[in-house]
């Protein structure tokens, strides 16, 4: 039972954006008597009514919907405002506290030139065209189930759409798609002017629209039976001052079967007086823009078109800003503390936010598997509670010494890597850096320990710490350490530059027989859980791992970095290259480009050494591949990399991700999903194997609009109810899910052959598959010269190559050979040599 300022009742008018961004957060925030009303059938608005539907699939929008109702609020359709009711009557005769009116704009702009027209004589607004595509094209907008579609807009010939916004490309991009063979798309500014994003008109170019700027509709030409025939324009041009005017004197004309208009939008008189006491400015409402508040009623708020916001995240933001006022206006209506101007909106809650992601690992209860690793993520104490300030479940210290052994860095010292070629900014693929360790004292750490324990006792804090290959220097160490309480120590004997020619780190880690005793002293000087820390700089890391356990290490950390030159200049220089001699030296590789060497790290350790505990780092930079690690045995992830690439913020991507991995493994239901993404789900509509470019591209649009038009099912495809679940698994529970299908290749099936299988229907005829597979694989796909489709021959030896280029995911996939595999051996010693060509 909700107080009583929390169930005053609250109307939502229009479920468009903003609207139903007002509601749900409203909802959220514990109001229970929330109503949207809805002049249409079904939500959504702008973005289920008017962007077509290869833009914005219905099903998201519905399904927003859907998590609307599902928070308690109401929807009452085919209510509009001026027809049902107008703002004054839901406050004064139905007893709503606040309103909220989110109706857009939702009359057509049309020119004196235009009144009168309509489709019959080859006119339409874009307030006409698009709901008729939309209505006859999207699933769920007959607001029933089981009715059929309305009739799509039928085009020929040659379409002028006028306007340059978003709403002008929509027009154009489907009155393609309604048979148009032209569009030209004209508006009285210059290209570099237009209103529209880049990717509009981008889209627009590729699909063969054209373009006439400097031009405003002066006369449409119509013939004896009203039908339009062409349209006179003025040409416009440009003062010095940016400002266009006119040009009386210059005219042209265009012959043309169908105008669309797409100049705007308007609220219209009798709209703007049923929203009465609101008043307008230029067309939209007066609000506040801080608040979404109107000046001249306080208990209305508006957001959306109506407010001036044009875009899809810019009225989902002014719902959301006016469900934080609109709760702060009603609180203190009924005499409640004044909960601030300062939002602080409830997140969306799911059983997946309920999952336990913790993990207990050697004795050390941990909060989640995401650490940030022995590297510049952990250079200082700040830094470390910053990064379990923003989630990270641990921790483990910048590697430090004794004061005999301290280091000083060179510079530059950390570049991007070479891996991911010319590219710049974040998502690099790899680092390198000839970092050395810790420049800081063992005081300073073991004092920094002891303070970041105690401001965050509930996170996870690792000491890595180094030594040569002296058991006095390791027991001092480790004394000092563990004094500092620590929850456990990581060997750092895998530092793969630097260290090394001190007879510290790698020089100790490649050696079983150093690592062995190394940890037999750790062992005999201290109490605490430790990890040898491995290189990847060997031949076999099971063997360093198989020795660190012989010598009583609690397990293991896999992989520190990989050795490596990472690129030279035109001029044969290096990089980083240091001091006047512009020298450097073999660095450590770091990121994604190591993380196929991590897996196979961790995966063989845990192999070759069951139950023996594994921490994983190296690469890891989203949940999925933090999920691969923990089925590759690791239950505990570090990372580094990725958090140079962004920041610390990057945790929660990954707790949230492997919650729902988690979560979804107990669904029945959603057992077939691969990391994020859904089974494919491939059209229902019947185009054939039609390329998509040129006039191939044309055909498949009159095609689709057939199937639209003569009874596609437009029904919502929702799950009416959820299956029931099974136990939600832990990180334990899929912890080596993996080991058991990881073998030596001698194991594997050579009689379980595949071949390539082309869908043509998703098939975009770029031909990367055909030049792969001629250039450097088997020779089994040919190409059509003139439809740019490929076809697999019975030559195909299944090697998978082309699947690994194709640009379009499931296009090419790999299906059971229905024939034994031979394979072609070519020629017996003693037979004719082949021929070359």
């Amino acid at each position: 039972q909700m107080p009583e300022a929390f169930q005053q009742k609250i109307a939502i008018v229009g479920a468009g954006p903003a609207g139903v961004s007002c509601a749900n957060f409203l909802a959220r925030l514990g109001y229970v008597n929330v109503d949207v009303y809805e002049k249409k059938g079904y939500g959504g608005g702008l973005s289920t009514i008017e962007i077509p539907g290869y833009r914005l699939d219905s099903e998201q929008v519905l399904w927003e919907m859907k998590l609307m109702t599902d928070l308690g609020v109401k929807v009452h359709y085919n209510k509009g405002l001026g027809d049902a009711f107008t703002l004054k009557s839901l406050k004064e005769e139905q007893g709503y506290a606040a309103v909220f009116c989110g109706v857009g704009l939702p009359e057509a702009k049309i020119i004196p030139e235009f009144e009168g027209l309509g489709p019959e004589h080859g006119f339409y607004t874009s307030k006409s065209f698009l709901p008729d595509v939309s209505e006859a094209s999207k699933k769920g907008l007959c607001g029933c189930a089981g009715a059929a579609p309305a009739t799509l807009p039928k085009l020929h010939g040659k379409v002028i759409v006028l306007g340059a916004g978003d709403t002008a490309f929509d027009c154009a991009g489907s009155a393609f798609r309604c048979g148009a063979k032209r569009v030209m798309v004209t508006f009285r500014r210059s290209l570099p002017d237009m209103r529209a994003v880049d990717e509009e008109f981008l889209m627009a170019r590729e699909e063969a629209a054209e373009f006439l700027p400097y031009c405003q509709p002066k006369q449409l030409i119509r013939n004896e039976a009203g039908r339009i025939t062409g349209i006179e324009l003025y040409k416009m041009d440009r003062d010095d001052d940016g400002n266009y005017f006119k040009d009386d004197e210059q005219t042209i004309r265009v012959k043309c079967d169908y105008v669309i208009s797409a100049f705007g939008s308007q609220t219209g008189a009798d709209l703007q007086a049923a929203m009465a006491p609101m008043t307008f400015n230029r067309g939209t409402a007066k609000v506040s823009r801080a608040t979404m508040q109107s000046p001249d009623a306080p208990w209305v708020f508006a957001g959306g078109d109506l407010a001036g916001s044009g875009i899809t995240v810019e009225a989902a933001n002014d719902g959301k800003t006016a469900a934080w006022f609109m709760h702060k206006y009603l609180q203190v209506l009924k005499g409640q503390e004044d909960p601030g101007s300062v939002p602080r909106l409830p997140m969306f809650y799911t059983a997946i936010d309920a999952v336990d992601i913790s993990v207990d690992f050697c004795g050390i209860k941990f909060p989640n598997p995401f650490g940030i690793a022995s590297a510049t993520g952990a250079t200082n104490s700040a830094m470390i509670s910053r990064a379990f300030e923003a989630g990270w479940g641990f921790a483990v210290t910048k590697t430090y010494c004794l004061d005999k052994d301290f280091v000083t860095n060179v510079s530059p010292r950390i570049i991007r890597g070479s891996t991911s070629g010319e590219r710049f900014g974040p998502h690099q693929s790899s680092f390198m850096n000839i970092e050395l360790i810790s420049e800081k004292s063992a005081a300073y750490w073991v004092s920094t320990i002891r303070q970041l324990k105690k401001d965050h006792p509930d996170r996870i804090l690792i000491a890595s710490i180094m030594c040569g290959y002296d058991e006095a220097d390791w027991t001092e160490l480790v004394k000092m350490t563990e004094a500092a309480g620590p929850d456990a120590l990581e060997l750092n004997l895998s530092c793969p530059h630097g260290m090394g020619e001190k007879g510290m780190g790698l020089a100790c880690g490649q050696s079983d027989d150093m690592v062995r005793n190394i940890c037999k002293w750790v062992r005999a000087a201290g109490k605490l859980p430790f990890f040898a820390k491995m290189t990847p700089n060997i031949t076999d890391v099971t063997t360093i791992a198989q020795a660190a356990k012989e010598g009583g290490a609690t397990g293991v950390t896999a992989i520190n970095t990989v050795s490596s030159l990472q690129g030279l200049t035109s001029s044969a220089e290096p990089w980083p290259r240091v001091g006047a001699a512009k020298a450097t030296t073999y660095g450590g590789m770091s990121g994604t480009a190591v993380r196929p060497m991590a897996l196979r790290a961790v995966s063989a350790i845990a192999n070759k050494i069951p139950g023996f505990p594994v921490m994983a780092t190296g690469g890891a930079d989203s949940a999925h591949s933090c999920v691969e690690f923990i089925n590759c045995g690791a239950p505990l992830i570090q990372i580094c990399s990725a958090v140079q690439n962004q920041d610390y913020t990057v945790v929660q991507d990954y707790i949230m991700g492997l919650k729902t991995h988690l979560y979804m493994r107990s669904r029945p239901d959603l057992q077939a999903w691969n990391k994020q993404l859904p089974p494919p789900a491939h059209s229902t509509l019947k185009t054939g194997s039609l390329p998509r470019f040129g006039p191939y591209e044309q055909k498949r649009w009159v095609l689709e609009a057939d199937d639209l038009a003569t009874g596609l099912d437009v029904t919502p495809t929702f799950e009416p109810t959820v299956p029931a679940a099974i136990k939600v698994p832990s990180v334990q529970d899929i912890c080596g899910a993996a080991l058991a299908s990881i073998t030596n290749y001698t194991s594997l099936d050579n009689t379980a052959q595949v071949v390539a299988s082309v869908n043509d229907d998703l098939c975009i005829n770029c031909g990367k598959c055909y030049m792969t597979c001629n250039d450097s694989a088997y020779q089994a796909i040919t190409f059509d010269p003139k439809t740019h489709q490929p076809f697999i021959t019975d030559d195909c030896t299944g090697c998978t190559l082309c699947v690994s280029v194709c640009p379009v995911p499931d296009c090419i996939t790999m299906v059971p050979r229905t024939t034994d595999y031979q394979p072609k051996r070519g020629i017996a010693f003693g037979e004719p040599q082949v021929p070359t060509a």
